[in-house]
């Protein structure tokens, strides 16, 4: 299904006169950076059975992520979320609004989102496994195997146990 996808100029006008802005990231990255009129209603809680409140026909609802990927994936499901209001796509999502120069609110306090996270920590332990692989032992490529099969895993199971181990570290608890 394809929605509607706005431009961030013409979302804020429909903000102004009354549409909501959902905001489907994750709560860590709605933390960390955020439109100030967005509402928080992250894509997990959706599918775990989270529902907006009671919509009219003449409603609009715009939905936005990080960059307008996860918005369209999920146009579908958005769009029966909001039934029967209008239902559009901020188009570009959170980097469009910011490379509009319209007003966000960033919390640089807050830690990093904990899947950009992952993608460091794995990504410097296969390429320290292939480094340490040529230099020092051809071991450490076993390292770098197992990172990637972790990851695969993760991509087909759903269940990432390295999201698991960094939820626990100091800067990522609540």
């Amino acid at each position: 299904m394809t929605l509607p996808a706005i431009m961030p100029e013409e979302a804020k006008k429909l903000i102004a006169s009354g549409a909501a802005l959902i905001d489907i990231r994750e709560p860590d990255e709605h933390a960390r950076e955020n439109i100030p009129e967005a509402h928080p209603l992250p894509l997990s809680a959706i599918e775990n059975g989270a529902r907006l409140g009671p919509l009219e026909p003449h409603d609009v609802v715009i939905f936005h992520c990080q960059s307008g990927m996860r918005s369209s994936q999920h146009a579908q499901k958005l769009a029966k979320l909001a039934e029967p209001a209008q239902v559009m796509l901020l188009a570009g999502g959170l980097e469009a609004w910011k490379k509009d120069g319209l007003e966000i609110l960033a919390d640089k306090s807050q830690p990093i989102p904990i899947m950009r996270q992952v993608q460091i920590v794995a990504g410097t332990l296969i390429l320290l496994g292939v480094v340490l692989g040529y230099t020092v032992n051809q071991g450490f490529f076993l390292m770098s195997g197992l990172v990637g099969a972790g990851l695969l895993f993760a991509g087909i199971s759903g269940f990432c146990g390295m999201v698991r181990l960094l939820a626990w570290l100091p800067w990522n608890r609540r």
